[in-house]
């Protein structure tokens, strides 16, 4: 079966739509729209495996720690290691951000 990672884009201007495309033991892909979302400065994320993330669509910014914030455009990708805190800066506002999340244990 096939299908698309744009269709049918769930409204983010609430909060944050995480979509779990695919499960196997050792990965974990999902698509994750942003309308609008930042991370609070005080509760960065940090997670226990690393993440590969895609800017499929939209516009956002990125910082990891120990590194300066880096503003992403659709095809712009970057691996955050584990342990690793970081925070989403900003995303667009006026359309959906879709990235692509590949979470590797």
């Amino acid at each position: 079966m096939t299908a698309n990672l744009l269709a049918d884009l769930p409204d983010a201007s609430a909060g944050e739509v995480f979509t779990e495309l695919l499960h196997r033991p050792g990965i974990r892909i999902e698509r994750i729209v942003s309308q609008g979302q930042v991370t609070p400065e005080d509760e960065p994320m940090v997670q226990d495996w690393d993440e590969w993330v895609l800017l499929v669509e939209g516009a956002a910014g990125l910082r990891v720690e120990g590194s300066a914030e880096v503003e992403l455009r659709p095809g712009d990708h970057l691996l955050i290691e584990k342990g690793r805190k970081h925070w989403v800066t900003w995303t667009a506002k006026d359309r959906p951000t879709v990235w692509l999340a590949v979470h590797l244990d």
